[in-house]
């Protein structure tokens, strides 16, 4: 990512949860600790099926007396339904803003030349009331502006940025193995503990009960993951979603998202996979990256 560059992602929506029960709320349901959330920091959490299973993934930044919840716009009506089934006698209000704020993304480098930040994943500023968060999935993603629309130009011109492409910003998301586009195809498809919420800093495993946890905790706890959400780079012809994934006709896993940045859900651990093979997916040929993250 170029330290000059601003890339306004305009893929992202955005929800605000405020009430005098917002942080009881969002503690009983989300997998992450809401107590983390302050104004100097920021959390990356998901919703869960009650089997563990994923729904959505976001990022919380406080603000003002209620949570910004930044997800993925194509989700946002769907999210913002199921926060109101949760709701319950809940004195929250959940509002969506997605036509009034926007997000746009900075480099980690651009972000450190802030004052007074941290280098630490979730870290939060201010830059002239609206919050700067250094990603808490991975601080090398840059900072995250979220910022009412009409400000926007003016706060790009006043810290000296240029607009680029979304393009680039996906990109380097899909080489760190961060699926950020067509997460929808993700729901009830794979454990959420599969998606690399804990290597993404969205899994607390001290926290109370949350919906999922019960399942969430088995598989952590019995060392029961196997399998995991990986990018794929398609090297011969296409693939599409559920094509399977093998090797010498052993199945390895199966494709999820095919369009743009394709991920699999990949058996990581068998003794027939590795990430230096080429695999066979449907009629294409593929290999399966390896995130930085992954040991």
């Amino acid at each position: 990512m170029n330290k000059n560059n601003i890339y306004t992602l305009e893929d992202r929506g955005i929800l605000y949860v405020q009430g005098e029960d917002a942080l009881e709320y969002l503690q009983n349901i989300i997998t992450n600790d809401i107590n983390k959330v302050t104004d100097v920091m920021s959390c990356f959490a998901s919703l869960l099926t009650p089997q563990g299973k994923y729904l959505f993934d976001f990022i919380i930044v406080k603000h003002k007396k209620g949570y910004f919840i930044d997800c993925e716009k194509k989700q946002i009506d769907q999210l913002y339904k199921q926060l109101q089934v949760y709701k319950l006698r809940s004195k929250v209000e959940i509002l969506n803003l997605s036509n009034e704020f926007v997000v746009s993304a900075i480099s980690k480098e651009k972000f450190l030349s802030f004052e007074n930040v941290k280098e630490e994943n979730g870290f939060t500023t201010k830059y002239r009331q609206d919050p700067i968060v250094l990603d808490p999935r991975n601080k090398e993603l840059g900072g995250r502006l979220i910022i009412n629309l009409e400000k926007l130009s003016l706060s790009i011109e006043n810290l000296k940025l240029k607009s680029a492409e979304s393009k680039d910003y996906y990109d380097f998301s899909f080489k760190l193995g961060v699926a950020q586009l067509n997460t929808d195809k993700l729901q009830n498809k794979l454990f959420g503990i599969e998606c690399n919420f804990e290597e993404l800093n969205g899994l607390d495993f001290k926290k109370g009960c949350y919906i999922g946890q019960e399942n969430t905790a088995r598989i952590k706890l019995k060392d029961k993951l196997s399998k995991k959400l990986l990018p794929i780079k398609v090297l011969e012809g296409s693939i599409k979603v559920d094509d399977q994934v093998s090797i010498n006709k052993k199945e390895l896993g199966k494709i999820l998202i095919s369009e743009k940045y394709p991920f699999g859900l990949i058996k990581f651990k068998d003794e027939n996979f590795d990430f230096d093979k080429k695999l066979n997916c449907g009629s294409a040929l593929i290999k399966v990256l390896k995130p930085v993250w992954l040991k």
